[in-house]
């Protein structure tokens, strides 16, 4: 009997319906059936949920079901879980997400190649931002490698043995964080740590009844405050102290901080909530910031840096102000004229930040010193005379990064955007970021290339401590072309600007057609050849063809898209069984001709381009061929 390669572990309470969606993505898996175990453990559900998971075990016998009394929260079932788990590694799933069909199968194979305790999985989902941490994949690495506290929900691939020998358990009962708790630990503990980058393993899934929200809310109940202390201590207990803010220590706690801390003293929480519900957050996100090293608001970027200062000054009011000042600023993502270069989408890319009124946030020079933008600061108390910038380029960067729109996938294109400082006048500068965009659609996909469907392009962005999604906008027509089309490995790639005015790739015409897209410089082509026809305003690049469908004098025909160098080509059959003459080619649903073919007694002659102009040597020519086309068809007889 094969051994259990990975155990599922899925806690579940009044799930309902929920398991129908989720189970399937489960037992579909590429690993065998055998290799692996689904254990579903029941928190004491009073609806159908416990029917539910027996009629599933009943017909899969990779399912397993335990059931325990109800104790309010995940923890203890995952537990029970861990307990009764065989696998040799463990896999953590809500009751409400989904596996990507092969999940199972590469974490672990992933897993096993590189002796891993932990395998931190692409996750992917309309809920997820794009994360530095999911660019590339990670052989091995440790906690040192620090965009690994971007992941801290449970939702990896652990090492059983690991478990079991570090005494690894979630807290149980009602505590907030008790995924988070678990996943530093591990984190702490790991001799090997591994990402798989390159496959969306995880979809982390909506529920329509809003049932799993809560992963997005504040909830100062279940020891909130108490738990943060406690997974702070874990990470100032298991590393060295130091007054470096580049330190691994500062670096860990500065995701506890930025995300658990500050979020307490800004937008969007200060703004919603009623200051009568929010002011007393803010105490207490105070009381325990001013527990935390200095170096880690040392290590701070400029507006963070002051949302800090006004925290631990107490100064909710002044803390109200910025962020009122801070979420008036918005992304400008501009993107040069588009163009296809060996295959790749590319152009030059512009990032910054503005205010409201179309102003970019600046910054002063002054005394040799740099200083925050004036009007970001007005009505901000303690800040009159200003904030000063300690360095502009703390903790900045900007990237490119593609979402697959039917998918929830993002992928990530080679090379950041550079932050630079850019003049705008005597002593006012702006910080910008800028580079070449270059999206290869046969890799994009984690070196594989991307799926038929519409991918859409943003500008990801962090300066000066204010971070921001962008649309990638140019300033042509919105629903135009942005580029040329491209047969790229045999798909067709069809750049455009869709309604709202952001760049989007669409390959395989998911949801833009060929023949709209191209059929003004399809018009304009001089080209002519024999059976295949250049198309130079369609770029190309490797050699596999792709198959379209043309009309030709209204008979609906199989065509071929070929790559011939740079350029790709329209090949169409030898024996179109078509009347003498010259017959108009169109790409449905278009009726204005791409092409015209040339036809002899139902033979091919020659393509010609709308514009070609045959004179009456390509008559004669075209006279010699047709014969010897007769000739070949007849056998040579006479």
């Amino acid at each position: 009997m094969p051994r259990i390669k990975v155990s599922v572990i899925v806690p579940v309470y009044n799930t309902g319906v929920y398991i129908d969606t989720c189970a399937p993505s489960l037992l579909g898996q590429s690993l065998s059936a055998d290799e692996y175990e689904v254990i579903y453990v029941d928190d004491g559900s009073n609806d159908d949920t416990p029917a539910r998971l027996e009629k599933l075990a009943a017909v899969h016998p990779q399912v397993r079901v335990h059931t325990r009394p109800n104790s309010g929260w995940p923890g203890a079932p995952r537990n029970l879980g861990m307990q009764v788990a065989r696998g040799e590694y463990l896999q953590f799933v809500d009751h409400d997400d989904l596996l990507g069909r092969e999940a199972l199968e590469r974490l672990y194979a992933h897993a096993t190649r590189n002796a891993s305790d932990v395998v931190v999985g692409k996750m992917s989902s309309t809920m997820v931002r794009p994360r530095r941490l999911f660019r590339h994949t990670v052989d091995t690495c440790t906690i040192d490698h620090d965009e690994l506290m971007q992941s801290l929900t449970p939702h990896k691939m652990f090492r059983r043995a690991f478990v079991q020998e570090h005494g690894l358990q979630f807290p149980e009962g009602p505590w907030f964080f008790e995924d988070m708790f678990f996943v530093v630990s591990a984190y702490l503990k790991a001799q090997r740590i591994s990402v798989l980058a390159d496959y969306p393993c995880y979809y982390w899934m909506k529920r329509d009844d809003g049932g799993n929200n809560t992963r997005h809310r504040f909830d100062p109940r279940y020891g909130f405050w108490p738990n943060v202390r406690t997974i702070v201590r874990q990470i100032t207990d298991g590393t060295l102290a130091s007054g470096d803010p580049d330190a691994l220590q500062n670096r860990l706690l500065h995701r506890m901080y930025h995300v658990e801390i500050l979020s307490r003293a800004r937008e969007p929480e200060i703004l919603r909530e009623e200051p009568s519900v929010q002011r007393p957050r803010f105490q207490a996100a105070r009381k325990l910031a001013l527990e935390f090293p200095p170096a880690v608001c040392e290590g701070l970027p400029a507006v963070t840096r002051l949302r800090a200062d006004l925290l631990q000054r107490g100064d909710y009011d002044g803390a109200r102000a910025l962020a009122e000042r801070v979420s008036r600023l918005r992304a400008d993502a501009v993107i040069g004229r588009p163009g296809w270069e060996d295959g790749c989408l590319t152009a030059e890319v512009t990032v910054r930040l503005l205010h409201d009124d179309g102003a970019p946030l600046e910054l002063r020079q002054r005394d040799g010193a740099w200083w925050l933008d004036p009007a970001l600061l007005a009505g901000v108390p303690g800040t009159k005379e200003g904030w000063p910038v300690r360095d502009p380029f703390r903790l900045a960067y900007a990237e490119v990064v593609i979402k697959d729109r039917d998918r929830g996938d993002w992928w990530y294109p080679e090379g950041d955007l550079q932050p630079q400082l850019q003049p705008l006048s005597a002593g006012r500068w702006q910080l910008a970021a800028t580079g070449r965009m270059r999206l290869d659609p046969r890799r994009l996909a984690g070196g594989r290339p991307l799926r038929r469907g519409v991918h859409d392009v943003w500008a990801y962005l962090q300066l000066l401590g204010v971070d921001r999604m962008a649309r990638m906008g140019g300033t042509a027509t919105p629903g135009s072309p942005a580029a040329g089309a491209a047969l790229i490995d045999g798909h067709l790639a069809l750049p455009y600007w869709t309604a709202g005015g952001q760049l989007a790739l669409d390959i395989d015409q998911r949801q833009r057609r060929l023949g709209p897209d191209t059929l003004p410089a399809a018009a304009a082509n001089t080209a002519r050849g024999r059976r295949s026809l250049p198309l130079p305003h369609i770029a190309a690049a490797g050699t596999a063809a792709a198959g379209i469908g043309v009309v030709v004098a209204s008979t609906p025909l199989k065509a071929e898209l070929l790559a011939q160098g740079q350029v790709a080509h329209l090949r169409l059959p030898a024996d179109l069984g078509l009347p003498t003459g010259r017959h108009a080619v169109t790409l449905p649903p278009c009726d204005a001709p791409i092409a015209f073919a040339v036809v002899r007694d139902g033979a091919l002659l020659r393509l010609e381009g709308p514009e070609c102009r045959a004179g009456i040597g390509r008559r004669l020519a075209d006279d010699l061929a047709h014969r010897a086309s007769r000739r070949t068809r007849s056998g040579g007889k006479r």
